[in-house]
């Protein structure tokens, strides 16, 4: 398996690779979420159902331009969102026609994050907006949190793997719902 750096990575997500790189807590398995065969693809790899959803990844804010019905929530839930990133914080926020539905599954909303994590901002800056990010295991299997825990399972199937580590937080980021701000991962 070849370590990238988030330049190689780029280039080859945007002919529609599926990676594993460092996130906040875990691992992360990517690719671009517009192309559908490479988001079924990862769907394969890692045995997730399309209808549970994925989460979008992005290194600043303006890359989740246009994204998100941010019109659709009340100005206070939009400010709370917005207070959180970039860090490690996830939110389903309702969103435009622009998000397939390879992407939200059975869901009116999309888990999107601004992460704040070194190599994820290099990671979609190189690439120029989100990625899918989902954890690098198989459906049911513990996430990981060192590149050498990653799966020989998982390894054979992805197209490279970036160099970096995870930034060190003790379990996987929140999940929130931007419209009543209920917590729906710990």
């Amino acid at each position: 398996m070849s370590l990238l750096t988030p330049n190689e990575a780029a280039i080859a997500l945007h002919r529609g690779a599926v990676i594993a790189y460092p996130t906040e807590a875990v691992w992360g398995l990517g690719c671009d979420p517009f192309d559908e065969s490479a988001v079924m693809r990862l769907l394969a790899i890692k045995q997730r159902p399309v209808e549970k959803g994925m989460i979008l990844i992005a290194g600043s804010l303006d890359q989740i331009d246009g994204l998100l019905d941010w019109q659709a929530l009340p100005p206070p839930r939009r400010e709370a969102v917005l207070a959180t990133w970039p860090g490690p914080n996830t939110w389903i926020v309702p969103t435009t026609r622009r998000v397939p539905r390879w992407i939200t599954g059975a869901h009116d909303g999309v888990a999107v994050r601004v992460s704040d994590h070194p190599t994820v901002i290099a990671l979609c800056a190189a690439f120029g907006g989100p990625l899918v990010s989902t954890s690098a295991n198989l459906s049911g299997e513990p996430p990981v949190r060192t590149r050498g825990e990653l799966d020989p399972r998982l390894l054979v199937d992805l197209d490279g793997v970036t160099i970096g580590e995870t930034g060190g937080l003790a379990s996987p980021t929140t999940i929130r719902d931007a419209r009543s701000g209920a917590q729906l991962r710990a």
